[in-house]
């Protein structure tokens, strides 16, 4: 297993458990803590709504884009709370993966019956 597959496998558990725990139907903002929680009792490092200014002609510019998550600086994670992912969630993380130069981000969306129906994989540049 490499090391892109064991940091989804394991931020993926830590979503399981908290979804396991709350269900769904709470605000993204609810999730985010409680991943958050997960990821460091797993002993992963993470950091939380990281900036991400956009270049524009060799200037950068604040436009207020976050990462919800970055996991051990290497994937990135996207958090929703929304009745289905959209191909617009998917773009978004799509883009945060150019912007960012990483490979891998995780969607993830709260808000389902069973939280496998909410998780999308996906890959810059493959």
């Amino acid at each position: 297993m490499n090391i892109y597959d064991l940091l989804t496998h394991r931020i993926i558990a830590s979503a399981i458990e908290v979804h396991r725990n709350l269900g769904p139907g709470l605000l993204e903002s609810a999730y985010e803590q409680c991943i958050c929680r997960e990821l460091a009792e797993s002993g992963l490092g993470f950091k939380r709504q990281v900036k991400l200014p956009i270049s524009y002609k060799g200037t950068l510019l604040d436009c207020g884009y976050c990462l919800d998550l970055l996991v051990e600086d290497k994937v990135i994670v996207e958090l929703k709370a929304v009745s289905q992912l959209e191909r617009i969630h998917e773009a978004q993380l799509l883009t945060y993966l150019k912007l960012t130069g990483m490979k891998l981000g995780l969607l993830l969306n709260f808000n389902v019956v069973l939280l496998k129906n909410g998780v999308k994989r996906l890959v810059n540049g493959l």
